[in-house]
């Protein structure tokens, strides 16, 4: 009588640690209890982002450089103002001429119009930089936010699996002493325990590790971790094939090599016109010392011109028109090649992206849904006593699991989507390309990659 008294006192335990893990279903990750003292939202990282990140500072000192060549491209060049002098001595003629001079280049050809549309370009590719910039800050930021929010979902996720496993211990231990349960099932309780705190515990390293990452991408790195306010389930629009066409079409990558093509042609325009010569003016007065023979006074003050331009007969600038023209080839086929590369480059993301949305919807819709019906069924059963106990364990752990595996699959739909829409660009801490040097339009190192779905 006393056994099974003990027998019915086990099993009113185990009763009401099933029903205390029932609430497992309701997805803790995702709904973050509201016990901290303050929130993070999205739009306030994007924020942070656009007034500490010190590359946004970074191609506004480029725009404004460019736009300061632009101005000195068209700048007149400066007279000379001299002092000329000769027969100083004068000799028996008491003579000597001295006075001052001045001399002005004066360009013809249109050539300063044209250094204005060369340069003009080179301030609409750090325009378009500067663009790409923000781009890669907001884009750096949103992933890292997304990557966080994953991990606070997972933490909450791997608490709970360790709680469960935790109370299994303490339940096998119970049933143990009963006659119920052998070592054995005590050791595999505790193995599982310890598996469970180890992975917490790891949740826990990588929360802190995509919030150091999520601090230095907003420009904030002494930002204390805090609850991240949004929903991880809120999928993004499907729209992979517009999203392809976008950055084929729209992106600051493929903007910058248009622009680079029309300053290609502008410069071949230039060169061209270097051959025309400029106009050299010399004029100037001065003072003759030298005696007129007839009245016997020195001839005073007298005007001096002259008026030169350069024959181009040897050097008509040849060779830098053909230089030039190669280099509107090779901008135009630039283009070509960053459009190339965007799709080259694309095409994983876009895998990607239609994996794990598949996944997402799997889980969401057939996976998550039949292993939460069976966890019930077998805790109903088990509260009937018509299942075992391991029954309704392996029921829940087989749930907990499908949890962190649907978390991993929302956190690379995320990552994927914002790479997608905002065209690839997704590194915020990566230096802005300097004007007027090399084109590097596509230099990104850093795509998301999809972790493996189980």
């Amino acid at each position: 009588m006393k056994r099974v008294f003990k027998s019915l006192k086990v099993t009113a335990v185990l009763i009401g640690f099933v029903a205390l893990g029932a609430g497992a279903q309701e997805m803790p990750g995702m709904q973050h209890a509201a016990d901290s003292s303050s929130t993070l939202t999205l739009e306030q990282l994007e924020q942070m982002a656009l007034e500490n990140n010190p590359t946004l500072a970074q191609s506004a000192a480029e725009v404004r450089a460019a736009a300061g060549r632009e101005q000195q491209s068209v700048l007149y060049p400066n007279p000379t103002v001299g002092y000329q002098g000769e027969q100083i001595r004068g000799g028996v003629q008491r003579g000597g001429e001295q006075g001052f001079f001045v001399s002005q280049d004066i360009v013809l050809g249109g050539k300063l119009g044209l250094n204005r549309k060369v340069r003009e370009q080179e301030k609409k590719q750090a325009e378009s930089e500067a663009e790409e910039q923000k781009l890669r800050v907001l884009n750096g930021v949103r992933l890292s936010y997304y990557r966080a929010l994953a991990a606070q979902a997972m933490v909450d996720v791997r608490h709970q699996l360790e709680q469960v496993a935790q109370e299994a211990v303490q339940t096998s231990h119970q049933l143990a002493n009963v006659g119920q349960a052998d070592q054995p099932d005590v050791l595999q309780a505790e193995v599982e325990s310890e598996q469970a705190d180890l992975a917490a515990t790891m949740a826990e390293q990588n929360q802190l590790r995509v919030w150091r990452e999520l601090a230095a991408a907003a420009g904030k790195p002494s930002l204390k971790m805090t609850h991240l306010d949004g929903r991880l389930e809120d999928v993004p629009e499907d729209n992979p094939d517009r999203w392809l066409q976008a950055i084929v079409e729209e992106s600051p990558a493929v903007k910058i090599a248009q622009a680079g093509v029309v300053k290609a042609e502008a410069s071949l325009t230039r060169a061209r016109k270097e051959s025309i010569p400029d106009l050299q003016l010399r004029a100037g007065l001065q003072q003759n010392r030298e005696l007129d023979a007839t009245s016997g006074r020195p001839i005073g003050l007298q005007g001096f011109a002259d008026v030169g331009v350069e024959i181009p007969l040897f050097n008509r600038n040849q060779g830098n028109v053909e230089a030039a023209r190669a280099e509107v080839e090779r901008s135009r086929q630039e283009v070509q090649r960053i459009q190339l590369v965007l799709r080259e480059r694309a095409a994983s993301l876009l895998e990607n992206y239609s994996n794990s949305r598949l996944a997402v919807e799997r889980y969401r819709e057939r996976m998550l849904p039949r292993a939460q019906k069976a966890y019930d069924l077998y805790k109903t059963s088990y509260q009937q006593m018509a299942a075992a106990y391991p029954q309704v364990l392996i029921a829940q752990r087989t749930m907990f699991q499908l949890q962190t595996d649907y978390i991993t699959a929302l956190e690379t739909l995320w990552t994927n989507a914002i790479a997608l829409k905002g065209f690839m660009l997704t590194d915020g801490l990566e230096a802005p390309t300097r004007a007027g040097e090399v084109d590097r339009p596509v230099r990104e190192v850093n795509m998301p990659l999809a972790p493996a779905l189980r």
